[in-house]
């Protein structure tokens, strides 16, 4: 079958492989019918994607189709459109036991540890396949990057009197925004990229928008009417603005961090403890999270229009996938067609 590996930096090759064959007991095969392009594949083709190594097959964001089903793998049918949760236990550890398996110390996630859905056929644990009949393609295989913005939101702990200010207008962040307007809090956007906030602006009415500048905390405390955000959540990934947190968030108020980096957070103590900030991780997203915006698509309660904004194919997609880089595409999420 088909592949596209991607050898080295900047280096990808389409290859034939063994097709991985039966299921055997417990799993399921799976035909890929589209893929989401990530910011960790951007980031892995450019070299910058920390715990990466080479070669490997990206892709995570996967909607596949139900092709062959093992023994005891029965809440599926051959034909069923699924989402695949991409994070595999290999430890079964105290995390794992009590329900935090989006942060075991084995978790080994499809495209990043181990090779990933650019490919034709994948094969899976029965419990990493959701059923998802009744969403398109695009639906499905958006379900993981708007799972991790949910995550987060549920992280933050957001209610109606919160006023959330979420930093980062890529794919991410704009999940923590589709999900954040489900509860109804005041929302403030921050981003460097004008275009992204014009998205922003265009989809999202009533959420409010600030870029990047040296007077962010004035800028606002003037748009809030004296006040600071309760909840801050960085999407971002970037050391300096994940450490400017502590100075947007108000008394008494929330950090969560999505993006990460390799290095330290470093913050004053004194400023941390006089607004007795809580701050948290959050790391991709749990079961719970895919059945949420399964369930929520389906009711049309979340839309998620406009959110794909470029498409490749998969038989031209080494020649092309370098123009997701460039500024004047303007892209949200692309989506890699099979």
């Amino acid at each position: 079958m088909n592949a596209i590996v991607l050898e080295k930096p900047g280096e990808f090759k389409q290859i034939i492989k063994d097709h991985p064959g039966k299921p055997a007991e417990g799993q399921i095969l799976l035909k890929v019918r589209r893929l989401g392009v990530c910011g960790t594949d951007l980031h892995a083709y450019k070299g910058n994607q920390p715990f990466f190594t080479y070669p490997r097959i990206l892709g995570h964001e996967i909607a596949a189709e139900v092709v062959e089903i093992g023994k005891g793998a029965d809440h599926v049918k051959v034909g069923d459109y699924c989402a695949i949760l991409p994070y595999r236990n290999t430890v079964i550890d105290q995390a794992v036991r009590r329900g935090k398996t989006n942060c075991g110390s084995g978790l080994s996630v499809l495209g990043v540890h181990e090779d990933g859905a650019m490919q034709e056929y994948i094969r899976c644990d029965a419990s990493l396949v959701f059923p998802a009949n009744g969403l398109s393609l695009d639906q499905i295989a958006v379900i993981e990057p708007i799972a991790i913005g949910s995550h987060a939101i549920e992280r933050a702990g957001v209610t109606p009197q919160d006023i959330v200010l979420i930093i980062g207008a890529g794919p991410i962040g704009i999940a923590a925004i589709m999900m954040c307007l489900l509860k109804s809090p005041r929302i403030v956007v921050l981003d460097t990229n004008r275009r992204r906030l014009e998205f922003v602006r265009d989809k999202y009415p009533g959420v409010d928008t600030l870029t990047v500048s040296d007077t962010i905390t004035e800028d606002l405390t003037q748009l809030l009417n004296g006040n600071l955000p309760t909840i801050v959540i960085d999407a971002t990934g970037n050391k300096e603005s994940m450490m400017k947190c502590f100075d947007y968030v108000s008394p008494g108020g929330t950090i969560v961090f999505v993006g990460l980096f390799l290095g330290d957070v470093v913050f004053y103590d004194p400023l941390f403890h006089r607004k007795e900030i809580t701050l948290k991780s959050s790391r991709n997203a749990l079961p719970e999270d895919f059945e949420k915006i399964i369930r929520l698509i389906k009711s049309g309660t979340l839309n998620i229009n406009g959110y794909v904004t470029h498409r490749l194919g998969f038989d031209t997609l080494i020649e092309n996938f370098t123009k997701l880089y460039l500024p004047e595409e303007n892209v949200i999420k692309a989506v890699v067609e099979f």
